[in-house]
């Protein structure tokens, strides 16, 4: 069975794409993005998922997405920073996987989102709903999160040498 190098996971704003390609550049694998995978199997943006179908179908799609990345991909795997609400993912991610939780405070994690209409969840109030979001998942992102890295004034290649150094000593 497949099994990915890295699993990445955190709030938006985090950084999980982005050191998600560089960690998958440096480790010399593939990146696959559940974010990617939603928008090919609904052929249409996030945003539009979202308008059209609701979060509920959204997170119908992601679920089956990341469960398909997890079994399938022996890279590096970024999930969409919403996806580790659903119980099945959580139990998932749980199974002895690394993950690797990207930790972002709230004021840089707001300037990174900046007013980004790409986030249907913070298209209101992004500081507030970005706070909000940020309570609710921290205790589930903090549980599943094998290795921890701080990204707040970082670029992402020293996040990455975090995080490679991290997987050497665990494996």
């Amino acid at each position: 069975m497949a099994r990915p190098k890295a699993v990445i996971i955190g709030p938006p704003g985090s950084g999980k794409s982005t050191v998600g390609a560089a960690l998958a550049a440096r480790l010399g694998v593939p990146l696959r993005d559940t974010d990617a995978d939603v928008e090919a199997a609904a052929g249409k943006p996030i945003g539009e998922i979202f308008v059209d179908d609701g979060e509920e179908r959204f997170r119908e799609l992601e679920r089956a997405a990341v469960a398909a990345a997890v079994a399938e991909h022996e890279g590096v795997v970024a999930l969409g920073g919403g996806a580790i609400l659903a119980a099945e993912t959580q139990e998932l991610l749980a199974g002895g996987h690394t993950v690797v939780y990207l930790e972002v405070g709230l004021a840089e994690a707001v300037k990174r989102v900046g007013l980004n209409q790409a986030r249907p969840l913070l298209v209101l109030n992004p500081r507030s709903q970005l706070r909000k979001m940020l309570e609710e998942r921290l205790p589930i992102y903090e549980r599943l999160g094998t290795v921890r890295v701080k990204t707040d004034a970082r670029t992402p290649e020293e996040v990455v040498e975090e995080i490679v150094a991290a997987l050497e000593t665990a494996s």
